[in-house]
């Protein structure tokens, strides 16, 4: 999994390859149980930059986000599975409940986030992070009708 790799790894990669004039987005989430709605959304966040970083919850963050019961896959499974995608080039783990840490050391060109978001509606310490950073966000659709809890909850009824 020579894609994942530590939060320290991951920022030298980034200096680096800015420096060499390339791009980068990064986008963040538990892709607990992927589905087609997580592969489009990161086939259109990779769309945007040279290289895609892909901000992944540990099990720790995701309990704090969703609760006890989740995630249903490990953090190491999460982010083998994201690693085996060809739109994603890198997955760093982050264990707080927001990014915005990891963020504002990465210091992307670009930040993806879904469609229901606006900049005025993001949380706001990460919208004080991209505003502070200059990184612009480009907020993409989902996929109507795709969700994780939609596969949790059509398993339950089986």
């Amino acid at each position: 999994m020579g894609k994942l790799v530590s939060q320290n790894e991951i920022v030298n990669i980034v200096k680096t390859l800015q420096q060499k004039g390339k791009t980068i987005v990064t986008t963040n989430g538990c892709y607990d149980i992927l589905h087609v709605g997580h592969v489009r959304y990161l086939q259109k966040t990779k769309e945007i930059a040279d290289y895609s970083v892909i901000m992944l919850n540990s099990d720790n963050s995701v309990k704090k986000n969703k609760g006890d019961n989740r995630p249903i896959n490990t953090e190491l499974d999460r982010a083998e599975i994201l690693c085996a995608l060809s739109c994603v080039d890198y997955v760093v783990i982050f264990d707080e409940k927001s990014p915005c840490e990891l963020l504002d050391k990465i210091k992307p060109d670009f930040h993806t986030k879904g469609a229901d978001y606006t900049l005025e509606t993001l949380p706001k310490e990460e919208r004080e992070v991209i505003i502070n950073n200059n990184i612009d966000v480009k907020f993409i659709e989902f996929v109507q009708g795709k969700s994780t809890t939609n596969t949790i909850e059509k398993m339950k009824n089986i």
